[in-house]
């Protein structure tokens, strides 16, 4: 199983950059994926994340950060808003999925993508 992340890039304060992350392999069913996020000198924080059909989000994203996921794609979009300085980060996208042939759901991540907002 692998997850792919792509759309990090360099913005100015208060742009739009749209994050994209696809799971391929041997998939049985995803539970949950989401992303999270970690700067320079911080630890890792969890950012948004969808399952069963609801999201939930960090308060500091609320409001300007949307998810979304493509069931029969087994993506998840990051669509971010109003971006901030403070935002700067890599940003890794996760699943939390069982594999063909396997009992229990495990998380595997993305390799990450860097998030730059500066003006």
């Amino acid at each position: 199983v692998q997850l792919q992340a792509s759309g990090g890039g360099l913005v100015q304060p208060g742009e739009s950059l749209r994050l994209s992350c696809a799971a391929s392999g041997s998939i049985f069913s995803i539970n949950a994926m989401g992303w999270y996020r970690q700067s320079p000198g911080k630890q890792r924080e969890l950012v948004a994340v969808s399952s069963g059909g609801s999201a939930n989000y960090a308060d500091f994203v609320k409001g300007r950060f949307t998810i979304s996921r493509d069931l029969a794609k087994n993506t998840v979009s990051l669509q971010m808003t109003s971006l901030k300085p403070e935002d700067t980060a890599v940003y890794y996208c996760f699943a939390n999925l069982q594999r063909t042939g396997s009992t229990v759901y495990r998380y595997y991540w993305g390799q990450g993508t860097q998030v730059t907002v500066s003006s």
